[in-house]
């Protein structure tokens, strides 16, 4: 039997934390144990999807070990402590090389964790194995492919997060998004994802300097999403200048929303007509739930939001283009140029083109429309859409289209993407995005439609 045929027959199934702990407070279960569980899966499903970049499972099971001492002695370190991690490598770790996706950092070490990182051992997290990124947590794919369908892209650039979550090697792994980088991946593999208000949580250490990147969360379950986002804020803060995600260390209790506005944004004209029905579906549902739906057509405030974000695509590429230019330009001019993509290399051309004043003239287009979509927030407690046009494209040579994605990097605000809908057998991501700063709300209010988009099924 084929890979290709095992991908076919072996369905991915994710493996939660939090409902986990009940076990492991009565000692049923161990952080070891749990984590032996994960390595057979890594086992199992690494050749196939190639998730992982590096893996340190001695130091993996060192660390459980230690957990399973302070849950049988009643200390957990937190909600977290022995639950296993996957890391985007992108982010300094200290026990592994940060490669980037790219061929001029093979083997690098900084020699130290990242912010998020030493929040999660902080936290008595067990840290599995580096995942596998884009170049640069860009465009270049590296390989990984899709748990339900080998054949597809797991999405970009957190695949091998996504991947890894989906397919149960861990329950929770972190990523980046500055365009689509997170939403997207977790739409394709049928995982939760949360991009955070921008500045939530602390990048030190995560080569990922763009003015609308975040580091944010994949994982199994809508609490191991929220917990593991919310603990490492409460150790590592957020970017300078920002205090972080706050609200509770537990995952904030269901709130139905009044009134949800639909964004159709640039994406819909993408969308197939199964994704746009699925998405029609559960907007019926929710209306049964005696939640409002407005849109454009209905509401003059979400017509000028849509307005307003028509062009994500284009300013939001824009403004990476010109932070990219340092330190591309000396990666081509002091390092080995040739291992560089064609595609970084016409995004480096692109940013030589720009000025300053270009930019500055993005930077304030920005601003208004992040003025203009704010004013939702007086009306409607969220805003939802579809996470992707459809389920992950056949090929590996593209991560698929962001146009869904976009908007929330642009805006700066919090989305959550959860696996509610299905395209052609395929998990298609429902997204619902936040206003900035109140990640806390959003999450309230997602739970409360996952729970009536649940019901009966």
């Amino acid at each position: 039997m084929t890979d290709t045929d095992l991908s076919k027959t072996q369905t991915p199934a994710m493996r939660g934390f939090a409902g986990a702990v009940a076990a492991l407070r009565a000692g049923v279960d161990t952080p070891r144990a749990y984590l032996e569980r994960c390595i057979e899966a890594i086992e199992t499903w690494e050749p196939r999807i190639g998730a992982f970049v590096a893996t340190n499972f001695d130091g993996a099971r060192a660390a459980a070990d230690r957990s399973t001492a302070r849950w049988k002695s009643g200390a957990p370190l937190s909600a977290l402590d022995g639950m296993p991690v996957g890391i985007k490598d992108i982010m300094e770790t200290a026990d592994m090389p940060t490669e980037q996706g790219s061929p001029l950092f093979a083997g690098w070490r900084g020699g130290r964790d990242g912010a998020a990182v030493a929040a999660l051992r902080g936290a008595g997290a067990v840290i599995v194995g580096k995942t596998v990124t884009t170049e640069f947590a860009a465009t270049e794919p590296r390989g990984t492919c899709n748990p339900w369908d080998i054949s597809r892209t797991p999405g970009g650039s957190s695949s091998g997060s996504a991947a890894a979550v989906s397919a149960g090697l861990v329950p929770v792994a972190l990523g980046t998004q500055v365009i689509g980088s997170i939403l997207r991946p977790a739409s394709f593999c049928g995982v939760y994802g949360y991009k955070p208000s921008v500045g939530g949580i602390n990048r030190g250490g995560s080569f990922d300097g763009f003015s609308q990147s975040c580091t944010g969360v994949l994982a199994a379950t809508l609490e191991d999403t929220w917990i593991t986002a919310r603990v490492i804020a409460a150790r590592a803060g957020g970017d300078a200048g920002s205090p972080g995600i706050s609200g509770p260390l537990e995952p904030p209790p269901a709130k139905t929303p009044r009134r949800l506005a639909l964004l159709e944004t640039a994406g819909w004209s993408t969308a197939s007509d199964e994704a746009i029905g699925a998405l029609r579906q559960a907007l019926d549902r929710l209306k049964a739930a005696g939640i409002e739906i407005v849109d454009k057509d209905s509401d003059e405030a979400v017509a000028a939001a849509e307005a307003a974000i028509a062009d994500a695509v284009a300013i939001s590429r824009a403004i990476n283009a010109w932070e990219s230019r340092w330190p591309l330009n000396t990666y081509a001019r002091d390092m080995d140029r040739t291992k560089l993509s064609a595609g970084m290399l016409e995004r480096l051309e692109t940013a030589e083109k720009m000025d300053q004043e270009e930019y500055a003239g993005l930077l304030e287009r920005r601003r208004s429309v992040r003025e203009t979509y704010a004013r939702l927030a007086a009306d409607c407690d969220a805003c939802i859409t579809l996470s992707a046009s459809g389920p992950a494209p056949v090929g590996l040579q593209s991560t698929g289209n962001p146009a869904f994605a976009i908007p929330s990097s642009l805006l700066g605000t919090p989305a959550l993407t959860m696996p509610l809908l299905k395209a052609e057998g395929l998990p298609l991501g429902l997204q619902m995005i936040g206003f900035a700063d109140r990640d806390a709300a959003l999450f309230a209010a997602a739970a409360a439609c996952e729970g009536t988009l649940r019901a009966g099924k």
